[in-house]
């Protein structure tokens, strides 16, 4: 049995997403179990080296983690031939541009959503990359949610006859940032840094739906700019120009009618900070970030529509949870796995650059719909 080293090239990884997920929870977890294991018993043992643009940050980062290697010089790491993967999770705005860069260095290339900043962009990045023969992933992480992972096997197992609909309800409130520190980053509120929920979030939908529900195969949206001043992580106020709150429609092929709601403007009162609510002929099931619960067709109750008496029924009480015995890892580090394994052995891995264009393709087509106030429909992109 053989260790191969997986030399990361890992950018933008002093953020958030960046340092909790990919990095602490997926690589490192990677590391500290011992590799990735190969189906002929070899392992891949990731050894990356971090990259930002602020030397103290990243410096710091990789102290407290004790990973050796880090820079502030990009494209010195890009150009190093031992380090043979790309993964990008910074600003949305230069996503384009350092893939291509790493395309062209022959780098293979993985990296956060939404994988540009326009479509054009998007698809030109898959083309290149197939062109150039690197292998190529986009982070699809919420349907390695357990939650959603519940959802599918019950939509593979015909639990709900024939889907109705889709309820999709994501969101909390973020704080402006005044009197209260903001939870989400200031660019995440600026158009010109890629901000907005709709561009944001809609990406996510697109994987969701293509693989739990169903194609998709048109939409409808309005957005809202709600809070128009924000303060920035230096308490400096700003104008917050980019959309907070979007409310879609999107018609899936099969006639299934789904309803988004995301904002980040509204105050919690479900069972999680985002709720996946499928309606079928046969049943119901609820998801969230973990848990699953269902009403089959027998256990779904008969409720009388009376307005001058307190309802009576406890409607929670009457669904029941289902798979809290199945156990997920990760759902970030559950992928990278697959992507190492697709990487070292061309293990099955979909969700490409083209899956990445098609997330940018849904978010282009709802935000056109907001401004021209009418239904988009969603065509195929060519291969």
């Amino acid at each position: 049995m053989t260790e191969h080293r997986l030399g990361i090239i890992m950018n933008g990884v002093t953020g958030r997403m960046g340092t909790n997920q990919h990095l602490i929870r997926s690589i490192l977890a990677i590391m500290k179990e011992g590799g990735v294991k190969l189906q002929n018993g070899d392992t891949v043992m990731p050894d990356p080296i971090l990259v930002g643009r602020n030397a103290a940050k990243v410096e710091a980062l990789a102290q407290e983690h004790g990973v050796e290697r880090w820079t502030t010089d990009l494209d010195a790491a890009i150009a190093d031939p031992k380090d043979t993967l790309f993964f990008d999770a910074a600003s949305t705005n230069l996503r384009a541009d350092l893939i291509r860069k790493a395309i062209d260095a022959g780098k293979d290339i993985y990296c956060e959503k939404p994988s540009a900043a326009t479509l054009e962009d998007a698809i030109e990045l898959y083309h290149r990359a197939e062109k150039a023969g690197v292998k190529h992933g986009v982070v699809q992480d919420k349907i390695f949610l357990p939650g959603l992972q519940k959802m599918k096997k019950l939509m593979d197992d015909g639990f709900f006859g024939r889907l109705l609909s889709v309820k999709i309800d994501f969101g909390y409130w973020v704080f402006e940032g005044d009197w209260q520190e903001a939870q989400r980053p200031s660019w995440n509120y600026r158009k010109e840094d890629g901000g907005g929920i709709i561009l944001d979030m809609m990406p996510h939908w697109r994987y969701v739906l293509d693989n739990t529900f169903g194609n998709v195969k048109s939409v409808t949206c309005m957005g809202r700019v709600n809070i128009d001043k924000r303060w920035d992580e230096n308490n400096e106020p700003y104008d917050a120009d980019a959309d907070d709150a979007s409310y879609a429609l999107v018609e899936l092929e099969g006639g299934a009618v789904v309803n988004i709601f995301a904002s980040w403007c509204t105050r919690v009162r479900k069972d999680d900070l985002v709720t996946f609510h499928a309606d079928g002929t046969h049943g119901a099931a609820v998801a969230g970030l973990t848990k699953c619960q269902i009403q089959d067709r027998p256990g779904t109750p008969s409720p009388v529509w009376n307005p001058d008496e307190p309802q009576k029924t406890d409607f929670f009480s009457t669904w029941t949870e289902y798979g809290a015995d199945m156990e997920f890892d990760n759902g970030f580090k559950s992928e990278w796995e697959m992507f190492i394994k697709h990487l070292h052995e061309d293990a099955p891995f979909q969700w490409n650059l083209r899956e990445g264009a098609k997330g940018l393709q849904l978010a282009e087509a709802a935000m056109q719909s907001w401004q021209e106030r009418r239904w988009i429909d969603i065509d195929e992109i060519a291969e």
